[in-house]
């Protein structure tokens, strides 16, 4: 064991961690969530202190050699190491303070065994005075959220993507297969399921875009505004460098905000984020809902597209398979729909110079983008890939469905048609038998305008075949 002390008092620290009293304290304290701080989040400070600690030793405060130490330290943070050396719960009083003097300690612990010192010895390598420096848990704590929210949203992006690409393959494969088209839950009018397809596509794309735009803030900082956006006890120098520096380090590019007392006092910018998410979720939970609704029965529902089975789908009905996989894409986003809730009150209740709510407007923006990045791969891989459609089901619907009789409207008008539907009703007998038998058509004009190709495109279905029509 070492002793360690700060202004509250001293504590003993097993001799093999590289955190420190400061962290220590704050296991002590939270007993929340029962997680680790995100990883994925640990990497972004340890980018963003790098980055600090590179800005210091060009202004001449930070001595290279303590410097070079503490670069090295965050260095090896960055790659995956001393992952375990992060202990304190994500949800926590004190604004992030036990976050950042976390990795204050083990970057300062690291840096003094890569020179030859033992842990612990502050006075040589100081958690505050060089860990640090230029710094407050004020600027460093949102900085590295930003960071870690774009390093997440590119894995986001690509999943959406991917998922985007997978439904335009399918477009192009379903492109021939006519079904009926369903509004209000009603029989309306013919759609290839192709064009389903494409429109899902199109509709993912749209939230991915949406991500991005929200993403615009997010590169500007408030690294050099310390404690209030004042820029006590920062150098100049550094403000310049300090955004430069972490463009570098993260390969993302990051500015100092025009204005750094509203960057460090307002957290709109992760309201912003987790909107898009919302929204995005909103479509994914509506896409999913079709697909399962599509799959119903399969005796007695829609069944016009086939699942791939993922696992048996009851503990006592024999043979039921159930749509798991669109199931728990409902799920996930219903988990980011309700962090959404959360996030907005933490962004709203920050008082003055300083919003204190930020570790739980982290804890849960960062799991709403994982919740999702995971929910839509699973969709892609296990879903959609393998995604059958039932090509006879779907003929059948559109061939015993009043809904075509639309098609036949601009050829026997309103009324004959309506009429014509209203006995389709009542008899339960397909329209085009009603049609022919009634004479309203030929049998060689209701087989061009009840064409599949005829129905699904803009025009009127079948506009040759009007020579000789009745009406």
């Amino acid at each position: 064991m070492r002793k360690e002390h700060d202004f509250l008092g001293e504590m003993e620290i097993p001799d093999e961690v590289y955190y420190g009293v400061q962290t220590l304290r704050a296991v002590q304290n939270f007993h929340i969530t029962g997680e680790r701080v995100d990883p994925d989040f640990i990497v972004s400070m340890a980018m963003v202190k790098k980055a600090a600690a590179r800005a210091n030793m060009k202004t001449g405060r930070l001595p290279v050699r303590i410097g070079r130490a503490l670069v090295q330290a965050a260095d090896e943070i960055i790659n995956g190491q001393w992952a375990d050396q992060f202990p304190s719960d994500p949800i926590q009083g004190g604004a992030g303070t036990s976050v950042n003097m976390n990795m204050n300690e083990v970057l300062c612990n690291r840096a003094l065994e890569i020179l030859g010192e033992q842990k612990g010895r502050y006075d040589l390598i100081s958690p505050n005075n060089h860990a640090n420096m230029s710094q407050s848990t004020n600027d460093t704590f949102p900085t590295s959220m930003k960071v870690c929210v774009i390093r997440k949203s590119s894995r986001l992006t690509g999943a959406l993507e991917q998922m985007a690409q997978e439904l335009d393959r399918k477009a192009e494969e379903f492109k021939n297969v006519v079904k009926m088209g369903r509004t209000h839950l009603q029989d309306a009018v013919p759609i290839t399921l192709g064009e389903e397809m494409a429109s899902y596509a199109s509709a993912v794309r749209r939230g991915k875009r949406r991500i991005e735009q929200s993403l615009a803030e997010a590169h500007k900082i408030n690294m050099g505004g310390t404690a209030v956006g004042t820029g006590l006890n920062a150098e100049p120098q550094y403000i310049r460098e300090v955004a430069a520096e972490l463009s570098q380090v993260t390969g993302s590019g990051f500015f100092t905000a025009a204005n750094l007392v509203d960057a460090t006092n307002n957290t709109d910018i992760f309201a912003d984020v987790s909107a898009a998410l919302k929204v995005t979720a909103l479509v994914l939970i509506k896409m999913a809902n079709d697909f399962r609704l599509m799959a119903s029965g399969p005796r007695c529902g829609l069944n016009e597209v086939k699942l791939p089975a993922r696992q048996p789908g009851s503990s006592i009905m024999p043979g039921k398979v159930n749509p798991v996989i669109a199931e728990v894409l409902d799920q996930a986003c219903y988990q980011v729909i309700g962090n959404d809730l959360v996030i907005n009150m933490g962004v709203e209740n920050g008082q003055f110079e300083l919003n204190v709510m930020e570790p739980v407007i982290a804890f849960n923006l960062f799991h709403s983008m994982e919740y999702m990045t995971r929910g839509v791969n699973t969709f892609t891989a296990l879903l959609l890939k393998d995604l059958q459609a039932n090509e006879k089901q779907c003929n059948y619907w559109v061939e015993h469905s009043v809904g075509i009789i639309t098609a036949l409207l601009p050829h026997v008008g309103y009324e004959q048609a309506a009429m014509t539907a209203k006995e389709a009703y009542l008899t339960g007998r397909p329209v085009r038998e009603i049609i022919l038998e009634k004479k309203l058509l030929s049998p060689d004009q209701i087989g061009v305008i009840l064409e599949p190709s005829e129905m699904t495109h803009p025009g009127i279905a079948g506009k040759k075949a009007m020579a000789g029509c009745r009406w």
